[in-house]
């Protein structure tokens, strides 16, 4: 089996049997993080392309840091659209994280998008994914089968259609985006609001019920945050950030330097 068609294959039946997975996220353009992110045992990275500058040239770079390292590369990008999707496919990413899917017409455009007839609409081409034409039919053949396309459920109409949108066996995660999702609730940035555990908990339950990977992430995390993830019924959960990494620095750098300059 291809190396890369193997690594597909690996974090799509971690997701599809629930395991927990772990996951490093990346908000710098820079690929030597994501080479640092692939040296440590992470399930898979993620590249957040919706709230930052990383463009599909940039992103391509850090997939390709990623791919020679064995790691699986999940990009978030702005949207869902044929014109974004293409590239980042085309460039070497394993599979899709959704933003903001709220309706099952999101899941259609979604997998019309990432996969290949006769499953969905993606056109044939050769670039650095199929190894630049030495192994395209290997590629073409394997791909619908082992890329991995997980939703971000962030508004109060995805939570509410949340079950319908299951009924696609193509998904094989959910992601809850917070602080979305308590803005949708009308409790922006207030992540432990009554309203956002409920809806929490609704949406764990029907992940559960339906058997798909569901997954989150810590901004800030510790060995008790993460037991508790785990077992409320997440079972994938992303740690932090590069940006949330050097975030967390500078407050504990400037409450240190502060004691030293009173």
């Amino acid at each position: 089996m291809e190396l890369n068609q193997k690594i597909r294959k690996n974090i799509k039946e971690k997701f599809k049997k629930r395991k927990k997975i772990f996951g490093g996220w990346i908000s710098f353009e820079d690929p030597s993080i994501a080479e640092l992110f692939s040296n440590i045992n992470f399930d898979f990275i993620a590249i957040d392309m919706e709230h930052t500058t990383i463009s599909s040239n940039l992103a391509k770079n850090i997939i390709t840091s990623c791919n020679s390292k064995g790691k699986p590369c999940f990009p978030r990008p702005v949207s869902i659209n044929e014109d974004i999707l293409k590239p980042l496919l085309d460039a070497g990413a394993d599979g899709i994280i959704a933003p903001r899917i709220s309706f099952k017409e999101d899941v259609s455009k979604l997998i019309n998008n990432m996969k290949y007839p006769n499953k969905g609409h993606r056109s044939f081409g050769i670039s650095r994914a199929q190894s630049y034409g030495l192994n395209e039919k290997n590629y073409f053949k394997h791909w619908n089968d082992t890329s991995t396309s997980i939703i971000q459920i962030e508004t109060t109409d995805g939570v509410n259609n949340l079950n319908d949108l299951l009924e696609n066996e193509n998904i094989d995660g959910v992601m809850i985006g917070p602080y979305d999702l308590s803005g949708s609730l009308g409790v922006p940035g207030d992540l432990n609001n009554k309203k956002v555990l409920d809806v929490t908990r609704y949406i764990l339950n029907i992940c559960k019920k339906k058997k798909v990977s569901c997954g989150t992430q810590l901004s800030k995390f510790s060995l008790n945050e993460i037991k508790k993830n785990f077992s409320i019924g997440f079972n994938f959960i992303i740690l932090g950030s590069d940006l949330f990494a050097l975030k967390n620095w500078t407050i504990d750098c400037k409450k240190i330097i502060k004691k030293f300059k009173r």
